[in-house]
């Protein structure tokens, strides 16, 4: 078994790379939103 099959990751065929890349991607996406959000609403940035 995979270290990638354990934790929050407990399906069938978790250690897949299209899954891993797919929930890393996901994953960035949200914190680079979540910086760019925080950015816009703090200095007003058009």
């Amino acid at each position: 078994m995979s270290d990638l099959n354990r934790g929050i990751m407990k399906f069938k065929n978790a250690d897949k790379p299209v899954v891993v890349v797919a929930s890393a991607i996901l994953v960035l996406g949200s914190i680079v939103g979540l910086i760019g959000w925080a950015l816009q609403t703090a200095y007003i940035l058009n």
